[in-house]
């Protein structure tokens, strides 16, 4: 089998996903690459020697530049701060490598046009890691919808809610908006959003109104220990710094094959952890995911008599039925969180060798798409009026 060499620009969170994906995905598929650890990139203080051997990076590196130049990488996967994709990423495409991203593709809209048109202009294939797409329930709500199993699509409603950010959480990066770009909004309605895309197959036309809001003014100034960027030790208390980016971002849509849609992303949405979900009704049926249960997609059926008509629980995890599922393990046997990275790392290496990938992966341009929509909701709270999608580009 031939092999890949990966190198990952960034450590943390992210990081860790991913490394996890890169190491597991040969074990557990088989693709028609082989993907190496080859380096990893963090800064000085980040000691990424340390990270490099937990996760089985064989190098190091504390010089990007350098190293998504070099002609021994063969991919570069990019899990910094939203901030940084942009250079690293257009810094990869002008050195002729294959990029795959985390989400939001940006930390602007401007920036993720660059992205697109680079490497567009390039010919250089693009990923990014819209990761929720690859959960099988998700794959397999696309696919009760392409077959038309509840027909006309009517309403779209979707939020992802968290409460990980109460007063008490000090100013992280995701808190600055120079570092990130968005709050909840870039972070988590950049999920839903594109999920329903991917599910729907239709595309926004209008934003018919949004509102934006942070209650957390100020946050203490941080100085400690961070796991997985959420999670926080050792702040100091003394110093107040400014939250510059939204704690939620509520909005109405319209899709292109007329349905009509709400959005809703929100960080302090006390007793929801992970809160990640859809609800779909059609003329023939619905469709409800809540990633909470992420193993589950719940179906409605509104083509039976009216007597046994009612909710049904689908388990997503037959191997021979739901996508993906068959590398897993046997029937009822749960899959979580990180094994969505390692399916999308399986689909990466498909496509890099000319494959068609298990479900589509969004590209640079897809993932531009997802954040035209972020920015038209942001006008529409800022300016108190609809935006039609193609007033942003």
């Amino acid at each position: 089998m031939a092999a890949i060499n990966v190198a990952l620009i960034g450590q943390g969170f992210m990081g860790r996903t991913h490394s996890n994906a890169w190491s597991q995905v040969a074990k557990f598929f088989k693709p028609p690459l082989s993907p190496v650890l080859h380096t990893v990139f963090g800064q000085p203080e980040e000691n990424p020697r340390v990270f490099a051997d937990n996760w089985g990076w064989k190098n190091i590196s504390t010089d990007w530049e350098q190293l998504v130049r070099s002609p021994d990488v063969g991919l570069v996967d990019v899990v910094t701060p939203n901030y940084m994709h942009a250079p690293v990423a257009r810094a990869a495409i002008a050195a002729g490598k294959p990029v795959s991203c985390e989400k939001p593709i940006a930390g602007s809209l401007a920036d993720a046009k660059a992205m697109a048109d680079a490497a567009r202009a390039a010919k250089v294939q693009t990923f990014v890691w819209f990761n929720y797409r690859r959960c099988p329930a998700v794959a397999f709500a696309r696919e009760l919808i392409k077959q038309g199993k509840i027909g006309r699509i009517y309403h779209v409603r979707a939020s992802y809610l968290q409460d990980w950010a109460p007063e008490s959480v000090p100013l992280l990066w995701r808190f600055d908006k120079k570092l990130a770009g968005s709050g909840a909004h870039g972070d988590l309605n950049a999920h839903i959003v594109d999920m329903t895309r991917f599910v729907t197959g239709e595309e926004i036309t209008e934003i018919a109104g949004a509102i934006a809001e942070t209650f957390i003014k100020e946050r203490t100034v941080f100085s400690g220990v961070v796991n997985g960027g959420i999670v926080t030790k050792g702040a100091e208390t003394a110093t107040k710094g400014k939250v510059t980016v939204d704690d939620t971002v509520l909005f109405l849509a319209r899709f292109s094959g007329g349905a009509v849609a709400s959005f809703e992303a929100a960080r302090q949405a006390t007793g929801n952890q992970n809160r990640n979900g859809f609800e779909i009704n059609g003329s023939k049926g619905s469709i409800k995911f809540n990633f909470e249960r992420m193993n589950e997609l719940e179906f409605y059926d509104a083509t039976l008599p009216r007597a046994v008509q009612g909710w049904s629980t689908i388990m997503c995890t037959h191997g021979g039925d739901h996508p993906y599922v068959a590398n897993w393990w046997p029937d009822a046997h749960l899959i979580g969180y990180e094994h969505t990275f390692v399916n999308q790392a399986y689909d990466i290496l498909r496509v890099l060798a000319g494959e068609a990938p298990t479900v589509p992966i969004p590209d640079f341009e897809d993932a531009y798409q997802t954040q035209r929509v972020l920015e038209a909701a942001l006008v529409s709270a800022e300016q108190h009026r609809p935006v039609k999608l193609d007033e942003v580009k």
